[in-house]
């Protein structure tokens, strides 16, 4: 729902040419990423010694979380940062850009990864790797395009 809000926001600043107060919303709302993802971030670590027996007594299971719960916890930032500048872009309508950045992250940080854990045998903690540099690539796609101009196209509607 706050994605929707956040794209009309943005989607109705560009439609009446107002550029600039679509950049200080996509500003506003990278902040409010970040602080919301490190403070969920700061939950998880806090939360890791009994979170994960919510989900499973498994202690095979519990075994392998313990160290791939950090890097769960550190994509926190991230996330927020990369989820906060999807809702702007969709807004701008800047969907195909988030298709082929999507697309893009899969193939360049994801997928590698998940195969090497799959050939070394890295198990949970590769994939949650895969999953984190999935993220990173996304970020860096992402903040690109956000501190650009590209997806700020005013009173225009793309195809």
């Amino acid at each position: 729902m706050r994605r929707i809000l956040l794209a009309a926001t943005v989607g109705a600043a560009l439609g009446a040419g107002d550029a600039r107060r679509a950049r200080a919303v996509a500003a506003q709302v990278t902040r409010y990423g970040l602080y919301f993802g490190t403070v969920l971030g700061a939950v998880f670590v806090v939360a890791q010694p009994v979170l994960p027996r919510a989900f499973t007594t498994d202690p095979a299971v519990l075994a392998q979380i313990r160290y791939a719960w950090w890097i769960f916890a550190g994509m926190q930032p991230v996330a927020g940062v990369v989820f906060a500048l999807d809702g702007v872009l969709l807004g701008a309508g800047d969907a195909a850009f988030l298709r082929t950045a999507t697309v893009a992250a899969a193939v360049l940080g994801f997928l590698p990864l998940i195969w090497a854990s799959m050939l070394f045998g890295w198990g949970l903690l590769g994939i949650w790797v895969g999953l984190a540099m999935f993220m990173l690539v996304r970020l860096v796609f992402v903040v690109l395009r956000a501190s650009g101009d590209r997806w700020a196209v005013t009173g225009a509607v793309r195809a």
